[in-house]
Order: C-alpha cells, then sequence, then structure tokens
C-alpha cells in the first residue's frame, strides 16, 4: 500500500520538495565542477549539457563554482631571475600568462617549456608544485605558465572537449601557439627546443598543440591526460574521462606524431589510465615504422613504475609511457606547495626535461 500521506501540512511537502531540488543541484554542481565542465560564458559547454539533461538547462545556467581557484601565491626565486606578468591577445583572443627566465639565462636560453595547468590551478600553484622554475635554473630554458580564466572556463580547464578549441588557427590553440612563438622569437630559440607539457585537461591541450601545432612544438608531455579527438562536448568529455574516448575524426594520421612522454598514475579516479595508454597508442602508431621497444621497471620513493621506451634504431627515442603504480590525479614526484601533487613516485618534471633536452639519454 502507497501511503501518499494526505493530510501533510503543505509546507512540509513543499519543504522535502525544495531539499530534493537542493540535493539535485548540489550534485550536477559538484560533478561538473570535479571536471572543470561546468557552464561557460558562450554557452557551449550549456549547449553540450542539453543533449543529455535538457530540462537542467535554466538550473545549469545560474550554477557557481563550488571551489575558489588557488590564491596567486609569491614563488620565491632566485636572484637575477624574473617571473613576469604579461598578456597576449591574436585574433582568437586573448590570455594572461607568467614566464619565468632564469638567471643563468644571460649565458644563453637552451629552449621553451610551456607549461599548462590543470583544472581550478593557476600559473603560481602550477609552477609551485612541479618545481619547473629550479629545472630552468639549473638548464637554463624559459618557462612560460599561461592561464585559462574563470571566464573562459568555470574551472580554469583548457577547454580541450570543445571543437573550436581542437584545431588549427583557432581558439586556444591558436592563442597558446602564438604565445610561444612570441617568445621564440623573443629569445631566440627554434622549434627544435621548444615543448608544452600540462596536467589533466592542461595534459589534454598539450597534445591537441602537439597534434595541431608540430611546426612550433617538437615535443610534448602529458601527465594524466586525455588524447586527441577525445571528446567533441561535454558528454562525451564525461565519457573520455571514464575510459570510453572516441575516436577522433579530424586527427592528421599522415602526419609523423611529435615526440611525446606520458605519465600516468594506475589510481587515478579522474582521468581513467586507459587514456595515457591511448595517447601513447597513437604517438606509436605514428611513429617509425621500425623501432626498438623497450620496457623498464623500478621502484622510486615509495612507488613502483613501468616505463615502455619506443625509439627507431640508432635515433632518438619517440616516445616514452610511464604508468605509476597507487598515483592518483596528482603530479608524480610534485612538491608539497602546489595543489594536484603526489611527493612519492618518479619525478615527472625532471623526466620530461631529460627525455625534451636530451633525446638519446634514458635514466640510467
Amino acid at each position: 500500500m502507497i501511503n501518499f500521506k494526505a493530510g501533510a501540512p503543505r509546507q512540509a511537502t513543499d519543504g522535502a520538495r525544495a531539499a530534493r531540488i537542493a540535493a539535485a543541484k548540489d550534485l550536477v554542481q559538484r560533478t561538473l565542477a570535479r571536471h572543470g565542465l561546468m557552464p561557460g560564458p558562450d554557452g557551449g559547454q550549456a549547449r553540450g549539457l542539453q543533449q543529455v539533461m535538457p530540462s537542467m538547462e535554466n538550473l545549469l545556467a545560474g550554477l557557481k563554482s563550488p571551489f575558489g581557484n588557488p590564491p596567486a601565491q609569491d614563488v620565491p626565486i632566485p636572484d637575477g631571475a624574473e617571473f613576469r606578468h604579461a598578456q597576449f591577445s591574436c585574433t582568437a583572443g586573448s590570455r594572461a600568462y607568467r614566464t619565468y627566465v632564469p638567471s643563468t639565462a644571460g649565458e644563453g636560453v637552451t629552449g621553451i617549456v610551456v607549461m599548462l595547468h590543470g583544472c581550478t590551478q593557476n600559473p603560481e600553484d602550477f609552477a609551485a608544485g612541479t618545481g619547473m622554475n629550479a629545472l630552468a635554473e639549473e638548464h637554463r630554458f624559459v618557462v612560460i605558465y599561461p592561464h585559462q580564466s574563470r571566464g573562459d572556463n568555470a574551472q580554469s580547464c583548457w577547454n580541450w572537449f570543445s571543437r573550436g578549441d581542437q584545431r588549427r588557427d583557432r581558439g586556444e590553440p591558436a592563442i597558446l601557439a602564438g604565445m610561444a612563438r612570441e617568445a621564440m622569437a623573443e629569445h631566440g630559440v627554434s622549434k627544435e627546443r621548444t615543448f608544452v607539457a600540462g596536467l589533466s585537461a592542461g595534459a589534454a591541450m598539450a597534445v591537441i598543440l602537439g597534434e595541431t601545432y608540430p611546426d612550433v612544438f617538437s615535443a610534448v608531455g602529458a601527465h594524466s591526460g586525455l588524447p586527441f579527438g577525445a571528446a567533441r562536448d561535454v558528454p562525451s568529455a564525461f565519457a573520455a574521462m571514464a575510459g570510453n574516448a572516441e575516436q577522433p575524426t579530424g586527427a592528421a594520421s599522415n602526419t609523423p606524431a611529435v615526440r611525446t612522454i606520458v605519465f600516468h598514475g594506475t589510481a587515478d579516479a579522474t582521468v581513467h589510465p586507459s587514456n595515457g595508454e591511448r595517447i601513447a597508442r597513437d604517438a606509436m602508431d605514428r611513429g617509425a615504422r621500425q623501432s626498438v621497444e623497450i620496457e623498464e621497471q623500478g621502484h622510486i620513493s615509495g612507488r613502483r613504475f613501468r616505463c615502455k621506451v619506443s625509439a627507431p634504431a640508432g635515433g632518438a627515442a619517440e616516445l616514452e609511457h610511464w604508468v605509476v603504480e597507487g598515483l592518483g590525479h596528482a603530479w608524480s614526484g610534485g612538491r608539497p606547495g602546489g595543489s594536484y601533487t603526489d611527493e612519492k613516485g618518479p619525478d615527472a618534471s625532471a623526466e620530461m626535461i631529460r627525455f625534451f633536452f636530451e633525446p638519446s639519454g634514458r635514466r640510467g
């Protein structure tokens, strides 16, 4: 028997209904926020959600982020170094960014590394967590930290799942490549010494840049990221992050992939590890037809790892795929001063820089 409680006070009924609506709203908000898929100012993401939850359109339009971005903390720098603020603008749009110029730059800049932060992060937070500035001091390269504002994505994520941000000469790829070109001209750095790396959404955008601008970036570092063409809108982004990435339709499959180093943790509950496998497989499929593959296993700072290296005979490694046991959605070997870092395991920053600048070198 179903008891409708016909005699219940109207106020109590309305209160229960309001509580259910509030709970549903909170669930949607927290889920979207976790994945950086809140509606953007242009409504693009909201349009994607209409395919799944059309009745939620008005509700989602007014949602606010439950998380604040980390503060733009001061990052200590040595005497003689610079951590500049700047803004880059082109026909595709504009973004703020910070540039770290090491104190050793007077001896000659060896290269440029573009570092793309993950969701809810900012350049200062990412610099602190990855320790990339210290490596720049040691190896005399310049680091560019583009800043994705909450005005361009509610959770400060790079819009890797938007079709308009997956193509050359459009959207965020055009802005970021233009930013890199400007720095290359300023410091006299060639394409062979210009690289891009990122975490999570930043890693997904780094992969897109490697795909769309191989004439600007000679290698890509993808940590906890997603493959090119993994999603075309918000619903497919959720699917991709869960391990059901789409097959790309616009990839330049006849173009050799740029050199790629991948890091992914086996305990990543935000971006399924199969995405790292797909990034690596895509790079291998478009690599040299005859290559040598070596797999190494080891234990560093409390975590086991597997590293597969693929290289043409006598040539530089085209791919390194690191799988870190027990690592969640965090930068392997990261520093505690930044968010989404794990001090355990291999130092992803150091390994990426080695891979970028010493292509024939491997861990000894």
